[in-house]
């Protein structure tokens, strides 16, 4: 099976979203692939649909001072950051086509992290109360999603090189006793996104038997669908990546 993977690079929230949102509607009515999308946002507070207001300990007038935009969104968790230095990655996936079990997927999503982990030497793993990677005692990598019509929205953010001190004026996830870390922190070093990405998507096609991950822009996007996506693809695609 093969899969298209789009790169957004440093994009804001509410664009993203929205073209989930378009592409979500588009698999509904019509047979096409599934899409990986990957980006890093720029700094913004996201709640999910179960999450508690109260778990954000920032006003709205530092949030606006500071440049964090902030969105309460149709996943399942409660509150988490998105920001520069964090790998985030949408799959739009129909799970007709693979299983429908949405438990097995989300399972499948912290494997991958976990696989991914494994090529930096790093042993992350699940907590049985929680959904997402951990590492050491912190949550390396929160996964939210929500599921239509058995197709998939949202995924997967992972804390590579980004600035952790944001997560300081929420409670991540409404988990009051775990901390957070990033794989930079655990390393002592920055990491190179673009590779980390390269493996994380070859993990994908492991895991999801997937023949093929094609790169494509924005705009060929745009051909092969008829959507006004309305985003110019602002960094290289990825290479293609085959099992």
């Amino acid at each position: 099976m093969k899969v298209y993977h789009l790169d957004l690079g440093l994009i804001d929230y509410e664009s993203a979203w929205n073209l989930q949102k378009k592409i979500h509607l588009f698999k509904q009515q019509n047979k096409f692939e599934d899409i990986l999308i990957t980006l890093q946002h720029k700094p913004v507070y996201t709640l999910g649909k179960t999450g508690d207001r109260n778990h954000i300990l920032i006003s709205d007038k530092e949030m606006k001072s500071r440049g964090i935009s902030y969105y309460e969104i149709d996943r399942g968790g409660d509150i988490t950051y998105h920001g520069p230095g964090q790998l985030v990655v949408y799959p739009i996936f129909d799970l007709n086509n693979h299983y429908k079990d949405t438990h097995r997927f989300l399972r499948d999503l912290e494997d991958t992290v976990i696989r991914t982990l494994m090529e930096y030497d790093i042993e992350g793993y699940r907590e049985e109360e929680f959904t997402g990677v951990w590492v050491e005692g912190k949550k390396i990598c929160a996964i939210g999603i929500n599921v239509s019509r058995w197709i998939t929205m949202h995924g997967l953010a992972f804390n590579i090189n980004n600035d952790l001190s944001y997560f300081d004026k929420i409670i991540p996830c409404g988990i009051f006793h775990k901390g957070v870390n990033s794989l930079s922190e655990i390393k002592g070093s920055q990491i190179d996104i673009v590779q980390l990405t390269k493996i994380l998507l070859s993990k994908f096609a492991i895991i999801f038997n997937l023949s093929q991950i094609e790169a494509i822009k924005t705009e060929e996007l745009s051909a092969l669908t008829g959507l006004n996506i309305g985003i110019s693809t602002v960094s290289p695609g990825s290479p293609e990546v085959q099992k």
